[in-house]
């Protein structure tokens, strides 16, 4: 055992540079991947998350609206307004219905404005926009009640908030792939480098190789050297790429995102280390079979 890692050594300091290369190759395919991997993490949080509280909202008729099933200069009578609470609460799909007065809606108007005399000034009650917040029992059935209301009279709008948050999503995803598959494709790229190091390798120790199978060496015990040194070129990239990972979750997620936005639920730090994990298997696994591979023609007798 202690030839086998005295000529992995050797290996290394032989190959230096294209170890080094090897190195920064799999430090940077898989911190593109680790990445990946926790852009998905979270975009799943979000969307448990958002879609959870996806509520359907129903405006109502002012005198001013010009859309949806109002009349010119009228708006939503108390009988319309019974009719439309009335068709929601009877909807099997919703699970609570608020409604949200105009002076409701004032209110928050003010707070928001608090700081502009002038637009608080040119605003009433009446000019406020009542409506009604749904929320449904699984937000995936929501076509139903939109239809159910849409219709009415005094309705002037449907708004669902999955048709604002869709596109958000596709974008995200988008993204995650993009990043997934960039660092697919430099970890291809370690793992061909990979074997190529162990290739040269083994091809400049063929005669030593020769002697070894020839005096009963077992193929294993001749390939061993190959195998720690391609497996401690990944493992040392690998470290680094969990360094870069954890320093993005402490300055990025942590000290920065978490900080700011507390509306959000981030990942923590169990998803860097199931990302981790991850990435010593893939890391594993790239050192292996391109070593396997490269020394196999070196090993026929």
């Amino acid at each position: 055992m202690r030839h086998t890692f005295t000529e992995a050594w050797s290996g290394l300091r032989r190959n230096a540079s294209m170890n080094l290369a090897v190195v920064v190759t799999m430090w940077v395919s898989l911190t593109l991947f680790g990445i990946g991997l926790l852009v998905t993490q979270q975009v799943d949080r979000l969307k448990d998350d958002w879609y959870d509280r996806v509520e359907i909202s129903v405006f109502l008729c002012v005198p001013d609206s010009t859309s949806g099933n109002c009349e010119p200069g009228v708006g939503a009578t108390d009988a319309q307004r019974a009719d439309i609470e009335a068709v929601l609460r009877s909807n099997p799909e919703v699970a609570e219905v608020y409604y949200e007065t105009k002076a409701q809606v004032y209110e928050k108007f003010r707070e928001y404005y608090a700081d502009n005399d002038p637009i608080l000034s040119a605003t009433t009650v009446e000019a406020m926009q009542d409506s009604f917040r749904v929320k449904l029992k699984n937000p995936e059935e929501y076509q139903g009640v939109v239809s159910a209301v849409s219709g009415l009279p005094g309705v002037q709008l449907v708004q669902d908030l999955r048709k604002i948050l869709d596109p958000m999503f596709a974008w995200l995803n988008l993204a995650r792939w993009a990043t997934v598959g960039l660092s697919s494709l430099l970890l291809l790229a370690a793992a061909l480098q990979i074997g190529n190091t162990i290739r040269m390798a083994a091809y400049s120790r063929r005669r030593e190789i020769g002697i070894m199978r020839l005096v009963g060496a077992s193929n294993w015990y001749i390939m061993l050297p190959f195998l720690i040194e391609s497996l401690l070129a990944a493992l040392a990239g690998l470290a680094l790429a969990v360094g870069t990972l954890a320093a993005f979750q402490q300055f990025v997620v942590v000290s920065q995102a978490t900080a700011q936005i507390k509306t959000i639920r981030w990942i923590e730090w169990s998803n860097v280390g199931t990302t981790a994990g991850v990435l010593a298997l893939v890391a594993v696994v790239l050192s292996i079979i391109p070593t396997l591979i490269a020394t196999r023609r070196f090993l026929r007798v």
